[in-house]
């Protein structure tokens, strides 16, 4: 997969914009071994010596999420109604 693909099924896990400024184009085959929450897996009792994703990101990738301000695309719904009845 691209970096863009691992990127984007990210943001939905971490429910915030991240940003790949790796500059690296391309596909890449890899296998990323993680717990996406820890605090789930403790409350479900799932003894696992997995890392969680930033851990795992660095250790296993090299890659490293750091927190940064930065300009994204967002689209703003001002307001919404249901459509007339044809």
């Amino acid at each position: 997969m691209s970096l863009a693909q691992l990127v984007g099924g990210f943001r939905a896990d971490l429910n915030a914009p991240i940003v790949d400024q790796t500059g690296l184009d391309g596909r890449y085959d890899f296998q990323l071994e993680y717990i996406a929450d820890p605090l789930q897996a403790n409350a479900a009792n799932v003894n696992s010596t997995a890392p969680d994703l930033f851990t795992a990101l660095e250790e296993q990738l090299g890659l490293k999420l750091e927190p940064m301000k930065a300009k994204v695309d967002v689209i703003v719904i001002d307001r919404a109604e249901k459509p007339d009845p044809n």
